[in-house]
């Protein structure tokens, strides 16, 4: 692990997103592992989610199994992007991400397209499209 891995893992374990995220992993029956990076995979996760994938502190949280997660290495650099978003805000990450979905969606109709933590975190990495700004929101900015 690099210096900055080690440094996001301990900041993720002391704002207890890493500990949530766990705890998430364990309600939802995932099989958890810890990758060389410090980065927690939960497969197989069945539990209630907003997507099929999603980080939580310095657990990634996915549906896919372990196999699959391996043949998507353009995911897993997405999701750890996010675990770093959450060793910068900690707690304040949940609202922060979701004000950024409502701007998002007000801009472009999708809930990603606009959202700085998902453009921050390379957008088709993540599986996301590029959106344009809507018609309303391109009149107003103009």
């Amino acid at each position: 692990m690099t210096r900055g891995q080690r440094l996001r893992e301990a900041i993720n374990w002391i704002n207890a997103s890493t500990l949530t995220g766990l705890l998430i992993a364990r309600t939802g029956r995932a099989e958890v592992a810890r990758q060389p990076d410090g980065i927690r995979t939960a497969t197989r996760y069945r539990g209630v989610g907003p997507r099929r994938t999603f980080t939580v502190g310095n657990v990634l949280l996915t549906r896919h199994s372990a196999a699959e997660l391996q043949n998507r290495p353009e995911l897993l650099s997405h999701e750890s992007r996010h675990s770093t978003q959450w060793a910068l805000l900690g707690p304040l990450f949940v609202p922060c991400y979701y004000i950024e979905v409502l701007i998002s969606l007000l801009l472009t109709g999708d809930d990603a397209a606009a959202n700085v933590f998902e453009v921050a975190a390379d957008l088709e990495a993540g599986g996301y499209a590029c959106r344009p700004l809507q018609r309303r929101a391109a009149q107003a900015r103009s």
